[in-house]
């Protein structure tokens, strides 16, 4: 359980440096009107894998590790804010910032002209990053 808590701390921190930087070359690109390039797409790409695995060792913890016997007392956790905070907020967050930076790329993806890719990655990426950052449990990091 430790070496996967381990992982899921590593992976934060990868996938927030990439999705920042992904953002970050989106809203350069949009605003200096540059073409988007394959680079941009696959930043953005690697910004959105990272993301989607990042998310899917927090689900394996949440559910085979120490916080799934939680589930079974949601009143309780619900009274409790570390725990709500663990068992609810943290987890439901997170879903929805990959989901936005999924939207994000996936309209990018879609897009015609270079100036609504970057446009669309920047803003969705912005938003995703924002809840993320929002709802990391600082203090155990620390």
């Amino acid at each position: 359980m430790d070496g996967l808590q381990t992982l899921h701390r590593l992976i934060a921190y990868i996938s927030m440096i990439l999705i920042f930087a992904a953002m970050l070359k989106a809203m350069f690109g949009m605003l200096n009107q540059k073409s988007f390039t394959e680079g941009d797409r696959k930043l953005g790409l690697f910004a959105l894998i990272s993301g989607h695995i990042q998310l899917l060792l927090g689900l394996a913890l949440m559910f085979i590790g120490p916080v799934a016997s939680q589930f079974s007392n949601m009143g309780e956790v619900m009274k409790n804010a570390d725990l709500r905070f663990l068992v609810v907020e943290h987890p439901l967050t997170m879903i929805i910032g990959i989901v936005l930076i999924t939207v994000g790329y996936s309209k990018s993806k879609k897009a015609t002209t270079d100036r609504s890719k970057f446009k669309s990655m920047a803003f969705f990426y912005l938003l995703g990053l924002v809840l993320i950052l929002s709802r990391i449990p600082w203090q155990k990091l620390a």
